[in-house]
């Protein structure tokens, strides 16, 4: 087995891992939830998914040869809620995805060692990827919470529930005999 393909196959399942969470929170979402804020502190789900996929956009494309801050992004405006329907949400949300895995897909094993550069910084490719799977994860981390919180009793639990880790473990547990 070669390392760095097995690496590339492990960091997009584990993407994918991270983006279907999102996925499954944001459907469980109203118009209405998807503007949702705690406080003006906060962020809505809408606006991080503009600023996951303004992001993305800007790191994924043209990844091995120009920095990850590109000079057209505009990061400020990423924190405007002007999403105005989940159905542009949503279109918002693929196309940055789609950016990620495609340029993911492109990657080579002798790439990872390679030197890239995010606002000046010098990275190693996979360090790099490592640095967007940690953002990444987080923010929809947010989502879920916000999702959590907007939800309430009528939450849809994304892993294992409350009270249902044992039962859990033992379907596991019979599922690989």
């Amino acid at each position: 087995m070669k390392i760095g393909k097995e690496y590339l196959r492990v960091v997009q399942e584990r993407f994918m891992s991270v983006k279907s969470l999102g996925d499954k929170t944001i459907n469980q979402l109203s118009e209405e939830e998807i503007h949702w804020e705690y406080n003006e502190a906060s962020n809505c789900v809408a606006v991080i998914v503009k600023h996951l996929n303004g992001n993305m956009q800007s790191r994924w494309t043209d990844f091995l040869s120009t920095d990850g801050e590109k000079t057209n992004r505009d990061r400020d405006s990423e924190f405007e809620n002007t999403i105005s329907s989940k159905q542009e949400l949503m279109a918002i949300w693929e196309n940055g995805w789609n950016v990620l895995f495609q340029t993911l897909e492109d990657l080579k094993e002798e790439d990872l060692l390679k030197e890239i550069y995010i606002r000046g910084e010098r990275h190693s490719v996979m360090d790099a990827i490592e640095r967007q799977m940690v953002h990444y994860a987080s923010h929809i981390g947010q989502i879920v919470y916000i999702g959590k919180q907007v939800k309430g009793n009528y939450w849809k639990s994304l892993s294992i529930p409350k009270g249902k880790s044992a039962s859990y473990l033992e379907y596991m547990k019979k599922k690989q005999e």
